[in-house]
């Protein structure tokens, strides 16, 4: 399943293929926060770098966690105009896992990891397509 928001317009825009974890326990989920909202684990990939890369990098960096990617979920794109980029154009893929125990203290400073449960994240998220990501996460995934 993949979704595009925004309008594309006639302008050349700097795209950025990312990929992000959603893990589950139980009826929480686990996110960033940071200064301007909530945020899953992940971010832009680097050069010939795969999905899963992304991701362990990311969630260490980030929170610290070693994380177990269990399946893709959706992906989504949206166009839109970035206060320090200008037009920009990320391609986000989304993962459903979980994870491990703490590896390493995360290098991010600004970014605080929670659990937060399901039902209260719903539409809290920062970005538009990842609140549609993660009304894509199947009920039964919070039940084990």
């Amino acid at each position: 399943m993949h979704k595009i928001f925004g309008t594309k317009e006639d302008v050349e825009y700097v795209d950025r293929a990312g990929a992000y974890l959603i893990p589950i326990r139980q009826n929480q989920v686990g996110v960033i926060l940071n200064s301007k909202g909530y945020f899953f684990l992940g971010g832009g990939l680097e050069d010939g770098e795969s999905h899963k890369a992304c991701i362990t990098r990311e969630c260490a960096e980030e929170a610290g966690y070693l994380p177990i990617i269990k399946q893709k979920l959706c992906s989504a794109e949206t166009y839109g105009k970035h206060p320090t980029v200008g037009y920009f154009h990320p391609i986000q893929t989304y993962y459903v896992g979980d994870l491990l125990e703490m590896m390493s203290v995360p290098t991010e400073s600004d970014h605080t990891f929670l659990w937060i449960d399901f039902e209260q994240l719903k539409g809290k998220m920062y970005l538009k397509m990842q609140n549609w990501a993660l009304e894509q996460v199947p009920t039964s995934v919070f039940t084990k």
